[in-house]
């Protein structure tokens, strides 16, 4: 089924709520006429569309055959079909659009489409009779979007038959069974456009024809096309054809076709257009340049609907074709309209117009024609045979024709009285002179200064001599001012006269006037609103309001709008169905009854003004009165927004009318509002518009009650359903608005005439909107008033015509705008009516001009300049007239009219003058007085050529804006401008009592302008000025000197002043209370009169005169001044640049949309506790400013989650919220009103500065929660100490005695000794000498019963490095300065370091070069000492060393220079100590193998044996008892290959006891090693521990007592060690060695296994032992004890 919109699903207007209801009756009578007109196309159509719902639907075998069957017969129009069907088929999957065939098949029928399937099986039911045109015009008109083949870009699929559709298939055969299926051809709604159309009668027929054609489709009355259901056994059939058959058939076939185009023809005007409107000249005439007889066309296009109707004119007369034969011939087609004119002769000369006129309006195009003729073939009888006709355009020789035209008017319309509805016309006689019969002229009429063009109401004519204008039918409309203008060429003349039209007779005593001027203001889709004025005769009661009835267009029926009157002039017409076309008028009631109708108002229609101006510019509507609006299918899904915008636009008891933008988000598809009140200060919203939806953004509510507050909001909704509401507007207090304007005052009344009184009033104070004013006059006495005017004039003057000579007579005004007629002034004071001298104005007439001088001189005319008469009597100078005489040998001759009319201007060119004749001249000058005495004659003239080459002096010289030290001088280019063209101007000046010598000019250079700023005139000074024109030849004649002007401001002088209102608008000002009742105001730019209003609107009133900038630009940059007439030279001037247009701009934006200035703008901050705090501050708020608080488009209100806060008085709006969470990320907007001003702020929280604010914000809020127990005011962190140390420290805060503090490091608990007292709130860690191993992640944890907070160190990768560098850094600053120390190897370099780590890299340098370390040279550490050692120095080692220490980021150097005498003394301390360690180390020396102490049985064997080395090879000696000992058989003495020396005792006694020793000897020195030998009996005493000796020496159980070697070394040799006695074997020696150790003997307790804890254990148990306990050591075991030292290589 077909998408419909929401709003025709649940309103019963989809088909027929938009029809008219006049057509309803004419309906069924043309569906009957038109289907039997047309049978032939009913039945082709029937069948066609049964063969192609048949083919659809499945029948394409049996189709196919009876195709192929006939196919022979209608070659011709199957090839036909085939193109139309491939011309305009829509194609698409099961597509139901109809195109020119009435059908669309889907991609199974299209093959078959090009072998004329589709006419096959309609040619078999040809026969059947039955009516179906209108199902196939329908399908043709809805299946095409316009004519140009554009298909509806939709398909439909089959669905079940729709519920208004009948079954109307009417067909013969039994076995075509319609069944439920229809195609839906017609889709959207119809709306009915406004204008009328030529006559009624034809548009109400023509809107029949579209209406039946639509609804036979949609009420079922025509044929719906059905599925053919077909047997699938159904057998091919062939029919054969008569001859006679085929040929009826193929002129059946050519009259469908014939119908078709007619029929497409009238559907693609229907659907081409979308509404009435106006001609439109495509292309217009083009002006053409002929020779005599040859021939000339003139072409145009025109569009507009309905179609116009074009007439051609020359020179404003019609052309009729009849009364010329042959010359004209006229063509229009296709909107292509042409005038041929054959063989032109020279009366063709003129100006053509092509006037194209509609329902809707007249436009004209023009195109002159020239027609040249052959030199010497001028006929003189072309002037006189008949009528010629010359553009008004066509210049006029000085030689030709004549010079200038002079028009009267004779028989002149005087002042007129009317009566509503009757006819009125005015005329009058216009004489030209000269009389060219070839030229005629053009007639204007002009009503109030406004042109009228020709209408059913205003009717024209000129005869040739006289001009006629007809009031057919006399309203208080059409009272005024009415002016006949003649234009002849460049020249025209017009006359004026009044106008009054006085009301009807009311129907019923008492009853008021009519209203007037009823105009339609403001059209939508759901109202419009009427205005009208009020009438000046109220019945002799008060009117009581106004009755406004409506009628649609092309009907009778008026229908009344409001059920009570309304007092206010402006009305709110609803109820209007969109599309459609209405006229108002209005009526007045007051107690006594209803006034008779107004005029009707101009047809309005219902629609938007948008979519008014859109199918404006397109193709508008057919002449049916009607339009298809055709709508897409509405997107899913979408509920749109909210309006925006929602504002009161007017206000009246009335009602209120409320104004607001669509929605933004609405998706596809159109919406329509719902509108909602409430009083205000509640919330209970009531629905306006409960049934039906408003189409219109714009909508009048009415039931208000009078004096309520209300407010009021809408909704948008669609077929998605209804959105969230606006925002509400603000409370409207429902009354009148506009006041009922004041009384005007000061009513003087002036004579004029013997009938008429001039009336002039002060305008009502600070009245809006106002409309005019009403002038009543009264007989003094008689009590009886009548109205002067039916129509309210503007201004503060008015003429009251038809009055009774000699009678007395008061005035009284009042006032009137919408909402009413104000209270009557005071009456006037008596005044008689009779004529006055100069019109009714006491005036006088003007002095003569004075300085007349000639401003051109040529061989038969001269031109004069003067200057104003120094008294112009009161009243402006209407023109001058100007005399000459001859001067023949110094006698003057008789006076010469130069000028019969006055002439305007200052100067003036006297023709036809004698050359080298002497000529005299006087000027007069004319007011409303009359004329004043002529001039003096100036001195003689010589008439002759002028040839010099220099121009002539400028004239017409007026100085204005006179201040007390600048004016502006004006004047006028000289008449005579020399050979060339004038280049520009100087101005000089002089005092006026200065004598001519003391001219000076006040522009060194020459200026274009004709006008010029004299700046630096003294005070109180009187100045003469006169101007001098150059060009290329030179600089001319100077003009007349000015009058004397004083250099003074006058007391009141005031300056234009530049204003830009509330709404923006930028005007000019000036005031000026010095004007007399006839001063005028005259603005200028650039002191040239503003003839162009286009960009200037200007506004007087009493004496203040506004001139406002429509558009400010840069056309309108220059200097405005204003000069007021009639007046002592009151002026002002005002210069607009470059930079005050920019500044009047941005101030004009300031106005129109004022801001509320903002100090900052919205920003948020974070508080103690993690609330985020949003802000801004205003300059200034006022205490009815209103913030409106918006997140993600959606106001939001003070609640739990939002505090909101506006101080008035600083201007600071905040917002504070208590957490940010993930659905708060958006954009915030604060929305400042205050009055008139309004701002916003913005603040974008989304992404990753939403993410920031939100962390920031936790982490805020968790501080703040840590805060509350013990924490840390300072987290943990590092400083390297001056001693190198690492410390960890931190700083804490609300600490207390429970308080306690635990440091960790990688998880696991370090141990303090030290409790922390925390007094300064510092707690430390400190990690002496710091390396590697002390990286990891370092914590410290404060807690208590309040709760705890903790703080982590990572001393890792990166940060670990961090303090590594710090710490090399203050290693290497503790380096001490290099110093030398000389060692047996060499030189050694050091410096000492607090510690030394190895991320301190070290390098050394030699005279500023990198040392390459060897084994010569090479550096290391040993302990805190760092350095540098040179092995076997030479001079080449000399130099300065620097020692450079890299901490990571910097380089530390210490410096020492290493040669002269530090290098000398170095080296001699090396040279000793090497020879010392050479001595020392190839001196004699006892390797090792004897023991100490030797306890040996008696009777055993002694052998000991040891090692000895030297170089050279050391003398072997062997003591006993410090003797030589020599060797026997008993003691055996041996020494092998200077290695190994023996010592063997056979068969040892008591007496071998003793103190033995070695002595080893070689040149560099002798060492001594000494043993005890204790021989015991074999008896021994028990306990005694025995030891045998061997090779081997002592048993290791054995516990020693170690005794240094003893060595003695050469003279140049040093002890190493000490001398130390033999321990004696006998108990006072070990007694007094236990009792006085030696202070310098070392005991050193060595453990070996177990053995030793046995000999000990024997030794405490042996307690009454006489021997002292002997301990047996290794030699040398004690020399290598603590002599260890570590030394690190590089």
């Amino acid at each position: 089924m077909m998408a419909l919109p929401f709003y025709q699903k649940h309103h019963q207007h989809y088909d027929r709520a938009y029809r008219h209801k006049e057509l309803e009756s004419t309906l069924s009578q043309y569906q009957k006429e038109e289907k039997r007109k047309s049978a032939v196309y009913s039945h082709g159509s029937t069948a066609y569309a049964h063969g192609s719902a048949a083919y659809r639907h499945g029948s394409a075998a049996a189709y196919g055959h009876e195709s192929a069957a006939y196919s022979h017969g209608s070659a011709a129009y199957g090839h036909e079909s085939a193109a139309y069907s491939h011309g305009s088929a829509a194609y698409g999957h099961e597509s139901a659009a109809y195109s020119h065939g009435s059908a669309a098949y889907d991609h199974e029928s299209a093959a078959h489409s090009r072998r004329s399937a589709a006419y096959s099986l309609g040619s078999e039911s040809l026969s059947k009779r039955s009516a179906a045109y209108s199902l196939g015009s329908e399908a043709y008109s809805h299946g095409l979007k316009d004519s140009n083949t554009m298909v509806e870009d939709r398909s439909y699929k089959l669905s079940p038959k729709a519920k208004r559709a009948k079954q109307s298939l009417f067909s013969e055969e039994k076995e075509n069974k319609a069944i439920d299926y229809v195609v839906p051809m017609f889709t959207g709604r119809q709306v009915y456009v406004s204008g009328i159309t030529d006559t009624e009668e034809e548009r109400i027929k023509e809107s029949a024809a579209y209406v039946a054609r639509r609804n036979l489709f949609a009420t079922g009355e025509g044929i719906s096309a059905t599925r053919v259901a077909t047997s699938s056994s159904m057998e091919e059939q062939h029919e054969k054809k008569s001859r006679k058959v085929a040929i009826r058939e193929s002129a059946e076939r050519l009259a469908l076709k014939k119908t078709l185009e007619e029929t497409e023809e009238f559907h693609r005007k229907l659907n081409e257009d979308k509404l009435l409107h106006a001609p439109e000249f495509v292309i217009k005439p083009r002006s053409h340049t002929v020779w005599e007889k040859q021939n000339v066309k003139l072409h145009c296009t025109v569009t507009g609907w309905p179609e116009p109707r074009l007439t051609w004119y020359k020179n404003n007369v019609p052309i009729n074709v009849h009364t010329h034969p042959g010359k004209y011939i006229i063509e229009s087609r296709y909107g292509m309209h042409s005038l041929e004119i054959n063989k032109c002769d020279f009366e063709d000369t003129a100006q053509y117009r092509a006037s194209a006129m509609n329902v809707k309006g007249e436009l004209s195009a023009y195109a002159s024609l020239v027609v040249k003729r052959y030199k010497g073939e001028f006929d003189e009888s072309y002037f006189h045979a008949g009528t010629f006709t010359m553009p008004l355009s066509f210049g006029v020789s000085p030689h030709g024709y004549a010079s200038k035209f002079e028009i009267h008017f004779v028989d002149k319309f005087e002042v007129s009285f009317g009566r509503e509805g009757e006819t009125m016309s005015l005329g009058c006689t216009v004489i030209i002179h000269p009389d060219i019969k070839r030229f005629h002229p053009e007639i204007q009429w002009y009503r109030n200064g406004v042109l009228i063009t020709p209408s059913k109401w205003v009717q024209m004519h000129w005869s040739g001599e006289r001009a006629t204008l007809t009031l057919a039918h006399a309203n208080k409309e059409d009272e005024g001012l009415y002016t006949l203008r003649v234009i002849m060429g460049d020249y025209y003349e017009q006359y004026s006269a009044y106008v009054f039209v006085q009301d009807a007779d009311a129907e019923m005593p008492g009853a008021p006037a009519s209203p007037l001027d009823v105009e339609c203001l403001d059209a939508n889709k759901d109202y419009v609103i009427v205005s009208w004025k009020q009438p000046a005769v109220d019945g002799g009661s008060p009117i009581l309001g106004y009755f406004i009835d409506k009628c649609e267009v092309g009907t009778t029926h008026w229908s009344q709008c409001n059920e009570t009157p309304v007092k206010f002039a402006r009305f709110p017409v609803t109820g209007l169905i969109e599309g459609r076309s209405y006229i108002f008028r209005v009526r007045a009631v007051n107690k006594a009854g209803i006034s008779i109708p107004s005029r009707v108002s101009e047809p309005v229609a219902a629609l938007d003004p948008a979519d008014r101006a859109r199918l404006r510019s397109h193709p508008s509507a057919p002449w049916t009165g009607q339009i298809i609006v055709t709508e897409e299918e509405p997107a899913e899904g979408v509920v749109p927004g909210p309006p925006s915008d929602l504002h009161v636009i007017e206000a009246t008891k009335n009602y209120v009318v409320l104004s607001w933008k669509p929605p933004g988000e609405r998706g596809h598809e159109g919406v329509m509002y719902f509108v909602e009140k409430c009083i205000a200060g509640t919330e209970n919203w009531q629905r306006v518009n409960t049934e039906i939806p408003v189409k219109s953004p714009r909508f009048a509510v009415f039931d208000l009650a009078e004096g309520k507050s209300y407010r009021f909001r809408v909704r948008c909704c669609n077929s998605a359903g209804v959105g969230e509401p606006s925002e509400a507007t603000e409370a409207t207090v429902v009354g009148d608005k506009l006041d009922i304007p004041k009384v005007p005052g000061r009513i003087i009344p002036t004579r004029n005439t013997d009938t008429s009184v001039v009336v002039t009033w002060t305008e009502s104070k600070d009245a809006k909107e106002l409309v005019g004013y009403y002038i009543e006059a009264s007989i003094a006495g008689s009590g009886h008033w009548e109205p002067s005017n039916n129509n309210p004039v503007k201004g503060t003057r008015f003429i009251c015509h038809g009055l009774l000579t000699g009678e007395n007579y008061i005035f009284r005004v009042r006032a009137v705008n919408a909402a009413g007629l104000s209270e009557y002034s005071q009456e006037s004071e008596a005044i008689e009516v009779k004529a006055a001298i100069g019109g009714g104005l006491l005036h006088a007439a003007p002095s003569p001009p004075y300085d007349i001088t000639v401003l051109e001189s040529v061989h038969d005319s001269m031109v004069l300049g003067w200057k104003q008469p120094k008294i112009i009597g009161g009243a402006e100078i209407t023109g001058y007239y100007v005399n000459y005489r001859e001067v023949i040998d110094g006698v003057p001759g008789k006076w010469n009219e130069a000028n019969i009319k006055p002439i305007s201007e200052r100067a003036y060119r006297i023709h036809n003058l004698k050359e080298n004749m002497v000529y005299q001249f006087q000027v007069a000058a004319a007011n409303l007085a009359g004329v004043g005495t002529p001039s003096p004659p100036t001195r003689s003239f010589k008439c002759e050529e002028w040839t010099i080459a220099v121009p002539g002096p400028p004239h017409d010289l007026l100085y204005t804006e006179v201040r007390k030290d600048s004016l502006v001088l004006l004047w006028k280019p000289p008449v005579y401008i020399g050979r060339n063209p004038v280049t520009g101007y100087y101005v000089d000046v002089k005092e006026t009592e200065a004598t001519d010598e003391h001219w000076r000019s006040v522009n060194e250079k020459p200026i274009a302008n004709k006008f010029l700023k004299v700046s630096g005139l003294k005070e109180g000074v009187s100045y003469l000025f006169r101007v001098r024109a150059t060009n290329q030849a030179g600089v001319g004649k100077p003009s007349d000197t000015t009058d004397p002007v004083i250099a003074e401001t006058r007391p009141g002088t005031k300056e234009v002043e530049v204003d830009v209102d509330d709404n923006g608008v930028i005007s000019l000002n000036f005031e000026c209370d010095q004007m007399s009742s006839d001063s005028k105001f005259v603005w200028s730019k650039n002191y040239e009169p503003i003839e162009d209003e286009s960009r200037l609107a200007f506004d007087t009133k009493g004496g203040k005169s506004k001139a406002a900038f429509k558009d400010l630009g840069e056309d309108d940059l220059g200097i405005y001044s204003c000069a007021v007439t009639d007046t002592d030279g009151v002026s002002s001037s005002y210069t607009i640049d470059e930079e005050e247009m920019k500044r009047l701009l941005a101030l004009s934006h300031e106005r129109k949309f004022p801001t509320v200035p903002l100090k900052s703008e919205l920003a948020a901050e974070l508080l103690e506790k993690g609330q985020v705090r949003f802000w801004l501050q205003a300059e200034k708020l006022s205490g009815n400013a209103k913030v409106n608080f918006v997140f993600n488009d959606k106001e939001i209100v003070n609640g739990e989650k939002y505090k909101m806060k506006v101080d008035h008085n600083t201007g600071l709006v905040e917002m504070i919220m208590d957490k940010l969470e993930d659905s708060d990320e958006g954009t915030y907007t604060f929305q400042l009103q205050d009055g008139k001003a309004t701002n916003q702020s913005s603040l974008v929280l989304i992404g990753d500065v939403f993410k920031k604010l939100q962390d920031e914000a936790d982490f805020q809020r968790q501080e703040w929660f840590r805060k509350q127990g013990p924490h840390f005011v300072e987290y943990l962190g590092w400083e390297v100490t001056a001693d190198c140390n690492v410390l960890l420290k931190c700083k804490v805060a609300n600490i207390k005695k429970e308080t306690h503090i635990v440091w960790y490091k990688d998880g696991r608990e370090i141990m303090v000794d030290e409790e922390h007292d925390f007094k300064d709130g510092v707690c430390t860690l400190l990690i002496s000498e710091f390396s590697k191993k002390d990286a990891g992640i370092y914590e410290v944890i404060l807690k208590d019963d309040r709760g705890k907070d903790k703080s982590k160190l990572k001393l890792v990768e990166a940060a670990f490095a961090d303090l590594m560098n710090e710490v090399c850094r203050k290693i290497a600053v503790s380096a001490t300065e290099l110093k030398i120390q000389s060692t047996a190897e060499g030189i050694r370099l050091f410096s000492f370091v607090n510690y030394y780590l190895e991320d301190l890299r070290v390098s050394w340098l030699h005279n500023d070069a990198k040392i390459k370390y060897t084994d010569r040279v090479k550096t290391g550490v040993t302990g805190e000492q760092i350095w540098l050692q040179i092995n076997e120095p030479t001079p080449h080692d000399k130099g300065k060393y620097i020692m450079e220490l890299f901490d990571g980021k910097t380089t530390h150097t210490r410096m020492l220079d290493l040669s002269g005498q530090a290098f000398d003394e170095a080296f001699t301390e090396f040279q000793r100590l090497k020879q010392a360690a050479i001595a020392e180390r190839n001196r004699a020396r006892i390797l090792g193998g004897l023991p100490d102490v030797v306890t040996i049985q008696e009777g055993k064997a002694l052998n000991l044996t040891c090692n000895v080395w030297g170089d050279p090879v050391p003398e072997v000696t062997w003591l006993k008892n410090e003797k030589p000992l020599t060797a026997d058989a008993h003691c055996i003495l041996k020494y092998e290959s200077g290695k190994s020396a023996s010592f063997t005792m056979t068969g040892v006694n008591t007496i071998d006891s003793g103190r033995y020793g070695i002595l080893v000897k070689n040149k560099y020195g002798t060492e001594t090693s000494d043993f005890t030998v204790i021989v015991t009996p074999v008896m021994a005493q028990i306990g005694m521990v025995m030891h045998d000796a061997d090779v081997q020496g002592p048993n290791l159980n054995t516990i020693t007592i170690a005794k240094r070697k003893k060595a003695t070394a050469t003279s140049n040799c040093h002890n190493e060690g000490e001398k130390e006695d033999f321990v004696k074997p006998h108990v006072e020696e070990i007694i007094a060695t236990e009792e006085t150790p030696d202070p310098n003997e070392t005991l050193i307790v060595e453990e070996g296994d177990d053995r030793e804890g046995s000999w000990q254990a024997a030794k405490e148990s042996d307690v009454k032992s006489t021997v002292p306990e002997i301990i047996l050591h290794p030699t040398g075991s004690l020399i290598r004890q603590g002599e260890k030292s570590v030394e690190t290589n590089t």
